[in-house]
């Protein structure tokens, strides 16, 4: 006996499951998860990695900076982080939607 019930039962909730995913296995399911698996690589070097190798050191540097109370001085800081930033986060934004254009592919795919 499994958990007070019948080994029948276990076994007939084993197939019910089995059998309700079938359509999936014959719908290239493994092909299904190389698109959400590339999804998930690209999304994690160049969102995740690059958000902790580049910009939060970015960013804790720049906070460590006293804010000066010279506008040119200040202009002068955020015209020397700025563009550095800016194209990291480019690069961020891109793979942040190739990660989710390939988990579309992987969605339209299955259906």
């Amino acid at each position: 006996m499994v958990g007070g019930l019948g080994r029948g039962f276990a076994d007939q909730c084993t197939k019910q499951r089995r059998d309700a995913f079938a359509p999936a296995r014959r719908q290239g399911s493994a092909q299904n998860a190389l698109w959400f698996a590339a999804a998930g690589a690209v999304y994690l070097f160049g969102g995740l990695v690059l958000t902790v190798v580049v910009h939060i050191p970015m960013n804790e540097a720049l906070a460590v900076i006293d804010v000066p109370t010279d506008r040119a001085a200040a202009a002068s800081i955020w015209a020397a982080y700025s563009p550095d930033w800016q194209t990291w986060n480019i690069a961020r934004t891109g793979t942040s939607g190739a990660a989710l254009l390939l988990a579309g592919i992987g969605l339209l795919r299955i259906s």
